[in-house]
């Protein structure tokens, strides 16, 4: 079941799942030697949850099997009206739909929120990725070589993006609505 992220609460699940990536993936650009402890991702979750939403999809025995949440694209005040989606599906749990029903929960809350764009920054090669993406309606906007290094190889990244809305050119200021009243989904 889809429930909002409680970092008091699921910081430690999360923080597990994401540790597997950190260590063991070149799909994290984090250090495989530091991944973020617990307290830390309760932290990072605690610094944007607040503002942005965020989904796990939590077990009937209570296991988070995944994750997803938005947060700024970039600090400037203009790039406000878009966000950077992050996913994470314990291995366990992949290939599931898991991670699909947890992004189509994230896009709803944030166009009901006002945001324009979405953005997933995806290594090149994590082909479940950028399939799950293109099927919710992303679509490749750039490529970018040689941007990273794990593991003793460089990696390239691919930015996949959504538009919420339609914008034109002019003007137009979009209402962007923050606030932490998460509705759960099933």
């Amino acid at each position: 079941m889809i429930q909002p992220i409680d970092p008091a609460r699921d910081a430690e699940a999360i923080a597990r799942i994401y540790r597997h990536f950190v260590t063991d993936t070149d799909i994290s650009f984090e250090s495989a030697d530091e991944p973020p402890s617990a307290s830390q991702m309760r932290q990072r979750l605690e610094d944007f949850l607040g503002e942005f939403p965020g989904f796990l999809w939590r077990e009937p025995d209570g296991t988070v099997a995944g994750y997803c949440y938005a947060h700024p694209w970039k600090e400037r005040a203009a790039y406000n009206p878009t966000l950077e989606t992050t996913v994470y599906i314990n291995p366990v749990y992949a290939r599931r739909g898991i991670g699909r029903k947890l992004m189509e929960a994230l896009i709803d809350e944030c166009r009901r929120r006002g945001t324009v764009s979405l953005i997933a920054c995806i290594t090149a090669g994590n082909e479940a990725s950028c399939a799950m993406h293109s099927a919710l309606g992303f679509r490749q906007v750039s490529y970018f070589s040689a941007v990273g290094r794990k593991f003793g190889r460089w990696l390239d990244v691919v930015d996949y993006q959504l538009l919420l809305r339609p914008v034109s050119s002019g003007l137009d200021t979009p209402e962007i609505i923050f606030d932490t009243n998460h509705s759960t989904h099933r």
